[in-house]
């Protein structure tokens, strides 16, 4: 009778396989979760660190110039040499397509700052696509007004720095080599403005090719550069996102690394506004 009480004793002693089971997830829910904080605090997890910054704030007293509201532009730092800045889903698909239909009536071959003693005929091959320069006041739409206000919020340089859209079309085979948007002054000679900075707004997605490329993003490629290569940091224009890259360092000296290019379209058509950006009023010729 005694072994048969001590054998009871020991089977009401047993712990049931649930609470193993149980301990088991415990131990792996507690585990998870230090390994998320850690992500968001290092921000090794962007998608969570976006919905952390969706907090409500609350718009403080501004200047005589200021707004009276918050303004959310999401945007991703590309290179700080040069400095980029990526900007998705800054414009509409409906107001990319308004862009360009407005630009197609009065598209024709586009054409190249020249230099002194320098011939356009000369220059065949480094600007293949064809383009318009259009101002947010002509378009009866409002479009490039909506875009225009857009621009000068994300970069802080006054619309009035800012030069008329340049509406590009890249077709297959179409390119630009690289370039720089400022004006050297041992090439150009003293200009009264300087271009500080580009905004590109991709108004298509392109299937293959017409990446926007800086050959020598970080100091790449320097000695050994073949500009016929699309080569470097490349960013795939993606319809509605937006691209801004400055040309010049805050001292006012042009950055090497601003050297840019469109790379060669294999497939499908590259839609593309430009805006430049001075560090003075723009005033174009004529007035």
């Amino acid at each position: 009778m005694n072994f048969k009480g001590r054998s009871a004793g020991r089977r009401s002693l047993r712990v049931p396989p649930t609470f193993f089971l149980c301990f088991f997830f415990f131990i792996c829910g507690l585990f998870a979760s230090k390994l998320l904080s850690r992500q968001v605090s290092t921000g090794l997890h962007p998608k969570l660190k976006v919905q952390e910054e969706n907090r409500e704030f609350h718009p403080l007293s501004h200047g005589e110039t200021g707004e009276d509201s918050l303004t959310h532009i999401p945007f991703q730092v590309l290179s700080w040499k040069p400095r980029a800045l990526y900007f998705p889903g800054f414009a509409t698909p409906e107001q990319c397509e308004s862009i360009i239909k407005i630009a197609k009536a009065s598209l024709e071959p586009s054409t190249l700052a020249l230099r002194k003693g320098e011939k356009a005929e000369n220059l065949k091959g480094i600007r293949t696509s064809s383009g318009t320069f259009i101002k947010a006041s002509e378009d009866k739409s409002g479009t490039l007004d909506i875009i225009e206000d857009k621009i000068s919020s994300a970069t802080m340089i006054p619309r009035t720095h800012g030069e008329a859209f340049n509406i590009l079309r890249y077709e297959i085979g179409q390119k630009y080599r690289p370039h720089y948007d400022a004006f050297n002054p041992n090439i150009y000679g003293q200009v009264k403005s300087q271009r500080v900075a580009s905004f590109l707004l991709y108004l298509s997605d392109v299937e293959e090719g017409g990446e926007t490329m800086f050959p020598y993003e970080n100091g790449l490629n320097y000695d050994n550069y073949d500009p016929d290569a699309c080569a470097g940091l490349k960013v795939k224009p993606r319809k509605g996102d937006g691209l801004l890259f400055y040309s010049l360092y805050p001292n006012g000296t042009i950055d090497k690394a601003s050297l840019h290019g469109s790379c060669p379209v294999i497939r499908g058509q590259k839609w593309v506004a430009t805006k430049w950006l001075r560090n003075q009023l723009w005033v174009p010729k004529g007035g």
